[in-house]
């Protein structure tokens, strides 16, 4: 908006109705500025909280209302200039003027007047509709020097982090990496919302806390990791040695099963020892790559190995113990069978009494599993006669009519579950 313009310098004053008709021209003037200033400083002031919601705000209402403004800014300007033109075309001073251009000069004034004091409640009621854009952008503004603040500080911290882990020997080039990394953002968030935003720079700020908060406690955890990484390399390296020597008494337990089992018995155990050998042999082989990465200090790749050493520790520890397990079992069962067929058939028992509870008779879909069972309980029994009976078949059958039984038994307590709660 344009400066008001002079209002010249001393006069002669002459009575008489002319001299009246000036004064109220004067006092035309005075209003008129009066109006146009308290128009150009509510305008002003509206300028500040639109910039404050564009810079925060991109949304389309917001948009809408920044065009909104600079169309009511184009009528402003409007008014405001043919209140310049009717300053300009009286000159007040004058000591010629005479009475009709006084009386002129008051019309056009006080017409201006009006003009601006419309615009004036233009603004005053479009500023009324800006409360919710306003206080949600200041809401915003309030957000952003914490954020960035937090968002240095946690760079601070991660920082004095990484040096206290370096400082007790620790590389850590990892997170040095990742800390390098985020320094181009912190130069954007000095650059300041003006030049990035005040929403981006708040995310930014968001996103540089995460990240430096991320590298700060994994820092922190290095030394204890490390810590974790030795203690289990010296306990997989104390297991594998344990399942080096019982490994080696899988060779005595197999002839003893080879003497008095029938090879249905033993077979799939005969490849025990060679693959407990090789396994063992392959952990400890990986066992040194952990130690070397340990060194190295590329924590991701000895935590790999080591879990690739405790699985396959695992795997060769159960088939070495299926040996002795499976010679306690055949001995069990060939010295008196009628316990595990007595366990069979109580699991089958106790399944058919819950399949008839509250019937006069069972479901199908019940029955029948339970009466196969029943047939295979009874030919695993038959098939005990003979000079080498297959022992270790018969566990596996009473073993499967068991899980059958069981399988049977879970169902019903679903259904029955499931209509109870309806």
């Amino acid at each position: 908006m344009a400066a008001t313009p002079g209002g010249g310098g001393g006069r002669r004053w002459f009575g008489g109705r002319g001299e009246s008709q000036r004064a109220e021209a004067q006092a035309a003037k005075d209003a008129a500025a009066a109006a146009f200033y308290e128009l150009d400083t509510a305008q002003r002031d509206l300028r500040i909280s639109i910039e404050t919601i564009t810079a925060v705000d991109d949304s389309p209402g917001a948009r809408r209302t920044a065009a909104d403004f600079a169309a009511l800014g184009q009528r402003i300007d409007q008014v405001s200039q043919e209140y310049i033109t009717a300053v300009d075309a009286h000159d007040l001073d004058r000591d010629d003027l005479d009475g009709a251009t006084a009386s002129r000069a008051r019309m056009e004034l006080t017409r201006a007047k009006d003009e601006l004091l419309r615009a004036k409640a233009e603004l005053d009621r479009f500023e009324q509709g800006l409360g919710p854009l306003l206080r949600q952008a200041e809401t915003q503004l309030a957000r952003l020097a914490p954020a960035v603040e937090r968002a240095r500080q946690a760079l601070l911290a991660a920082t004095n982090a990484l040096d206290a882990v370096r400082g007790s020997g620790l590389r850590a080039d990892d997170l040095a990496a990742r800390l390098a990394a985020l320094s181009p953002e912190l130069t954007k968030l000095n650059q300041g919302a003006g030049q990035h935003g005040v929403q981006e720079t708040i995310r930014r700020a968001d996103d540089v806390l995460r990240k430096a908060e991320a590298v700060r406690g994994e820092a922190e955890r290095l030394p204890e990791r490390a810590a974790e990484i030795d203690r289990r390399l010296v306990s997989l390296r104390t297991r594998a040695q344990a399942i080096t020597t019982r490994a080696a008494g899988v060779e005595p337990v197999l002839s003893e099963l080879r003497r008095r089992y029938s090879a249905a018995c033993w077979q799939d155990l005969q490849p025990v020892p060679a693959q407990a050998e090789r396994d063992v042999a392959l952990a400890e082989a990986k066992l040194k790559e952990a130690q070397q990465a340990r060194e190295e200090q590329r924590w991701p790749d000895a935590t790999a190995l080591l879990a690739t050493v405790r699985a396959l520790l695992n795997t060769t520890d159960e088939a070495v113990s299926a040996a002795g397990d499976r010679l306690r079992r055949l001995d069990e069962v060939s010295f008196d069978h009628r316990k595990e067929v007595e366990r069979t058939r109580f699991a089958i028992r106790d399944a058919q009494r819950l399949a008839m509870a509250g019937r006069s008779t069972p479901d199908p879909r019940h029955a029948r599993p339970l009466d196969d069972a029943v047939g295979r309980l009874e030919r695993a029994v038959a098939g005990l006669e003979g000079r080498h009976p297959d022992w270790w078949h018969f566990l596996s059958e009473t073993e499967a009519v068991r899980q059958t039984a069981a399988r049977v038994v879970q169902e019903i307590r679903d259904e029955r579950g499931g209509a109870a709660g309806h």
